[in-house]
């Protein structure tokens, strides 16, 4: 019995296998007999005759019937053909062209099913950060194609309908967005990618990767699109790629990675920063003016940071350069994906830093798009009473209004309340540099309560107009207040190594208003052989300020090496006196040219220049006032050796400055003539190997007639002649995947050449450290443990000097730095070791630096 059992179950099973068997045979016989229709060759004459006419003829040589509607089948168009020996399919496709969407067989029938029409599909791919994403694949309708370089794709003969369009490559998240397809027409759509340019850089055929700190492309340096190569002027850009990867949050860590550049907190609370020889704030914002004379920057709103080498004011002014050159912050715009990144840092000295970047389309054709990015820091200090508490919320909207009009709003709103840098001031004459000072290392001489309080706001706008296919309007405008309810300077007289003088004048209900508007034209034609690109312009400028001033107090005298408490706010205000600081209104009109002609493929010449016309009100009972106008050309020869891969350039610059009174340490105001410079420069710059490797070095002079010096007792004086030349050189390497390099060494001799105290002739100008090197390399791993990555970093300072006395000076220092990240699609986490050899060092101002001390940070995006 189990053995009658036993057949019957393999019976069954056996007939079940094999009637699926039979039924794929004669399915396949089917498809077959059906595909062999199509595969019957034929030959056939037409001339001059109707689609249907042409139908029949088929009808009569096959014996097959072809069935179609004629209301959907334009079967009247005449056709002339002659085909021989030709497959059916063949012959349908050449008498029926794109009138038909498909064809079907069955038994004897030709079933033609009509095309409503056919169009096309284009676009581009970009990243989050708004650059072209090279090289990503783009899936529609079983078709697969790569973005070209520009990140541009095009789909053609494309049958009316909807469809799913996607774009993926390996690693990154793919995304996927629906489109109509309609007759006759072509629809565009736009891919922005969660990942930033870091990401995207490295989505290249074969997995060939281009450097993510090589990229150089702005539209603000020349305030027209020009390539690296085509621009006689040396910049350098810090990506946010760089600054996250070296878990920077303040501006002065981020600077440093710019060639030659030595980051400075001011006594004021403001940042500087000096390179060939000379200091300028964080000045331009987008390309318009903004300040960080008294307020700080938060990096959670910056997308790169662009330094201009050279005397400026051609292009930014006056107010905005300095004959170092121009510092700009490109903020973070808003983007067409709906994505969030949140960020939390931590670390040494109870550091606690929350971040969050939220970018959304307000609207469904996604003309309308919104960006906010916040945060909110706080941090102690190595000193025993020393804090740095900020928050900042700044939101951005951008209105494609048309194909020709957009509209972009971006505001800022930041809170600072901080302890300040000492301002030392040395009267010892056996005191030659900070270290003789016996002071303990993180002992404070001020308390934290003699603090700072301030808010900076800066709102811009900008309309772009698209006049034709070759001109485009520009208009910008922009304000900036700094508001500061109190502000205590801390002033330190060095009587002896041992012995200080603390003392201390104090700002009140400060205001400082700049307002900008701004027209720019931009546009390119030809004149004969000559090829142009022109800028005309035209800027107008307002500055108002207004504060309170307790002049400076004497407060009392210590010896560092005993017993002494910090100087509490109570003490330093108990015999303040405020009286209004007069400050002078400022206004300035300006009108600038600048047109880059291309002679030869290879040679091109830039030709600028600005016309500036300065007013400064009267101050009462201090000054009569100032009206002056200014010219400051520029030209430039660029010639490209080797296209797009190497050029020589050469410059000729002039920059001028009209300074604004300045405070000297006993209270009284400075006013200085306006200042002329003139530089010469010339160099080579390369992008190689495909761009993995860039490089720039240049050779610069720069002279200036009427100098201003801080002598021996911290007071500006305009007397003499100065002379700042020097070498720059920059390096940015990917010598194999995943391996990324940046470095720089900035040679710079800057000199008082003549002065009317005949002792400082030849002396070095002040804050101007002879080398300056730094050093970042970074290696991320691939396949396995791709995203796992480590850096290391070097920054070398020479020495510098306070004054140009050249008594006291700033001992050199090399810094050493260090990461350890690991990266995936949704989420991050990157440590990062500040100082890691514990080097004591100070800066500019004579202050001493941060210790050995650790941060981590953890992302999360979605």
């Amino acid at each position: 019995m189990n053995f009658l059992l036993l057949g019957a179950q393999v019976f069954r099973k056996t007939w079940k296998n094999t009637g699926l068997f039979v039924a794929l045979f004669l399915s396949g016989m089917s498809t077959q007999a059906q595909q062999g229709i199509l595969n019957t060759r034929i030959s056939i004459q037409v001339k001059n005759q109707t689609i249907a006419e042409a139908l029949e003829k088929i009808e009569e040589k096959t014996g097959y019937t072809i069935l179609y509607s004629p209301s959907l089948l334009n079967t009247d168009r005449k056709i002339t053909i002659d085909l021989k020996n030709t497959r059916l399919d063949a012959v349908l496709q050449e008498v029926l062209g794109d009138a038909v969407r498909r064809v079907e067989t069955k038994g004897n029938q030709i079933n033609l099913q009509p095309s409503a029409g056919k169009g096309s599909l284009s676009g581009q791919v970009r990243s989050s950060d708004g650059y072209p994403a090279r090289y990503v694949n783009i899936n529609f309708a079983g078709r697969q194609i790569q973005a070209d370089e520009t990140g541009h794709f095009n789909f053609s003969n494309i049958e009316v309908g909807e469809y799913t369009v996607e774009a993926k490559y390996v690693g990154l998240l793919t995304q996927a967005q629906k489109v109509g397809i309609g007759a006759n027409k072509n629809t565009q759509i736009t891919f922005v990618m969660y990942e930033d340019d870091k990401a995207l850089q490295e989505v290249v055929v074969n997995r060939e990767r281009t450097n993510r700190f090589a990229n150089k492309d702005s539209e603000y340096i020349a305030r027209m699109p020009l390539k690296n190569l085509e621009n006689p002027q040396v910049y350098q850009v810090v990506t946010q790629q760089l600054m996250k990867e070296q878990v920077s949050y303040t501006i002065a860590d981020a600077m440093r990675n710019a060639g030659g550049t030595v980051p400075v907190i001011n006594p004021s609370g403001g940042l500087s920063a000096y390179f060939r020889g000379f200091g300028t704030g964080i000045n331009a914002r987008n390309g318009m003016e903004s300040t960080s004379d008294r307020s700080a920057v938060d990096l959670a709103n910056v997308e790169r940071i662009e330094v201009l080498k050279g005397p400026s004011g051609t292009l930014f002014g006056a107010a905005v350069s300095s004959f170092g050159g121009v510092v700009n912050l490109v903020t973070k715009k808003p983007i067409e994906a709906k994505r969030t990144e949140v960020n939390y840092t931590t670390g040494s000295f109870d550091l606690n830093r929350l971040s969050v970047d939220v970018n959304t389309p307000l609207t469904a054709d996604k003309r309308v798009l919104f960006r906010l990015n916040s945060a909110m820091h706080k941090e102690r200090s190595y000193l025993s009473h020393a804090f740095n508490n900020t928050f900042l919320v700044a939101p951005s909207l951008s209105y494609q209004v048309h194909e020709k009009l957009s509209l972009n709003l971006d505001a800022e709103y930041l809170k600072v309340h901080n302890t300040q840098p000492n301002n030392f001031v040395i009267r010892a004459e056996d005191v030659f540099q900070p270290k003789d000072l016996q002071l303990d290392y993180r002992k404070s001489l001020f308390h934290s309560d003699a603090d700072v309080n301030n808010t900076a706001t800066r709102i811009f706008t900008e309309a772009v107009y698209k006049i034709s296919d070759k001109f485009t309007s520009t208009t910008l405008f922009s304000y900036v207040s700094e508001n500061v309810d109190r502000s205590y300077q801390r002033v330190v007289l060095l009587n002896s190594p041992t012995e200080i003088v603390r003392a201390s004048s104090i700002y009140r209900d400060v205001y400082n208003g700049y307002s900008n508007i701004q027209q720019n034209i931009n546009g390119e034609f030809t004149t004969g052989a000559l090829k142009h690109k022109l800028l005309i312009g035209a800027n107008y400028r307002n500055l108002s300020s207004s504060f309170l001033f307790g002049d400076l107090q004497i407060l009392d005298q210590v010896d560092v090496t005993q017993g002494f408490t910090p100087l509490q706010r109570q003490a330093i205000d108990k015999d303040a006196v405020y009286e209004p600081y007069p400050t002078p209104t400022q206004r300035t009109a300006s009108a600038y040219v600048s047109d880059m002609i291309t002679f030869l493929p290879r040679l091109s010449a830039m030709l600028s220049l600005r016309v500036d016309h300065f007013t400064r009100k009267d101050i009462a009972d201090a000054d009569d006032g100032f009206e002056q106008t200014s010219l400051a050309p520029k030209f430039g020869l660029v010639y490209q050796v080797l296209p797009e891969q190497v050029s020589l350039f050469a410059n000729y610059m002039s920059g001028f400055q009209n300074v604004a009174p300045a405070s000297q340490p006993d209270g009284s105001l400075f006013f200085a003539d306006p200042i002329f410079a003139n530089q010469a420069e010339g160099g080579i710059k390369s992008e190689i190997f495909k761009k993995k490797l860039s490089l720039t070095a240049s050779y610069y002079y720069i002279k200036i007639d009427n100098a201003l010096r801080v002598n021996a007792d911290m007071l500006t004086v305009q007397d003499g002649q100065q002379v700042s030349k020097g070498a720059e050189l920059e390096v940015i390497a990917n010598p194999w995947v995943g391996l990324n390099i940046i470095a720089s060494y900035a040679f710079n001799d800057n000199r008082i050449v003549k002065a009317s105290d005949e002792t400082v002739e030849g002396n070095k100008a002040a804050f101007a450290p002879e080398n300056v090197a730094s050093l970042w390399a970074s290696y991320t791993f691939q396949e396995q443990i791709e995203g796992l990555g480590v850096g290391f970093g070097v920054n070398y300072v020479d020495k510098m000097y306070r004054a140009t006395t050249n008594s006291f000076f700033i001992p050199s220092y090399t810094l050493a730095n260090a990461t350890l990240f690991y990266n995936r699609q949704a989420w991050g986490i990157q440590l990062k070791a500040n100082n890691i050899f514990n080097k004591q060092y100070w800066d500019g101002w004579g202050n001493l630096q941060a210790p050995s001390n650790v941060a981590a940070n953890l992302s999360y995006r979605f």
